[in-house]
């Protein structure tokens, strides 16, 4: 599967074209970077450090579409939004862990499922896709007594909070609770607050350091309290569940996709 990398000389970018060197089965095609990018030609394997493929960074993603069987990109909002269309066109794949994509950009990525073979995920971990599972299981098990809570803990250069793999955890348990996550959500306390609101999901949101991804869900009960953490320590996980999501796509019919589906799990 010949597959292209959206920030190709970004954190991720590096990882995965490191990940996809070392996949059986996959072929790095090409890079992207934005126009006026000083890595724009540079060759994608020294840049991820192992070693010259013969592979450049590009500033063109719609000649680079029309040679690709799939795009892998954790980039930003905007420029998730602009491949998502151009992947459209080509019917490719492409696999989204882009965070912080607002409603009207979610509504935009579904009308290009009808083209395109779209994994979109708040975390393309596969172990935090299996807790998302679990979570969703335990909220679903445990009645309203026990109280849920969401901590996370990111680096201090992340954007957006709280975290995309948080909110993937709330409506999973908000699934397994029946009820709508953003009409029950807490997502910040100050002052005289007053008592906390029964069925309410809270989060909160730490950020310092070097920190890859910590998530905690918290089921507050009468006198107990059942906690599922997840700890990355690197970010190969992301890197190597999004080529699980590429490879699992390829055959696919045009659609929207999430990691559950790749992994058949609910």
């Amino acid at each position: 599967m010949k597959l292209a990398i959206a920030g190709a000389a970004g954190r991720m970018g590096r990882v995965l074209t490191r990940i996809i060197h070392e996949t059986p089965g996959c072929e790095i095609a090409g890079g992207l970077e934005s126009r006026g990018s000083a890595h724009i030609g540079a060759d994608m394997g020294a840049l991820s450090g192992i070693g010259p493929l013969g592979v450049a960074v590009s500033d063109d993603p719609l000649t680079l579409f029309t040679r690709v069987d799939g795009v892998v990109d954790f980039t930003v909002p905007q420029a998730t939004l602009e491949l998502c269309d151009l992947a459209a066109q080509a019917r490719i794949v492409h696999v989204i862990g882009t965070t912080g994509i607002d409603e009207t950009g979610n509504a935009r990525i579904k009308a290009a499922s009808r083209h395109a073979r779209i994994v979109k995920s708040g975390n393309m971990s596969l172990g935090v896709n299996l807790l998302a599972s679990l979570v969703k299981r335990v909220a679903a098990a445990l009645g309203e007594d026990f109280d849920i809570e969401i901590l996370e803990m990111h680096h201090r250069a992340k954007i957006d909070a709280p975290s995309g793999t948080a909110l993937l955890l709330g409506e999973a348990a908000a699934a397994g609770r029946q009820i709508n996550l953003k009409e029950r959500s807490v997502r910040s306390r100050d002052g005289h607050t007053g008592a906390r609101p029964s069925g309410a999901i809270g989060f909160a949101t730490l950020r310092g350091g070097s920190v890859v991804g910590e998530h905690t869900v918290m089921f507050a009960g009468p006198a107990e309290r059942l906690e599922l953490t997840h700890k990355a320590e690197s970010r190969d996980i992301f890197a190597r569940g999004a080529v699980r999501a590429a490879l699992w796509a390829f055959d696919k019919k045009p659609g929207l996709y999430t990691m559950s589906d790749v992994l058949g799990v609910e």
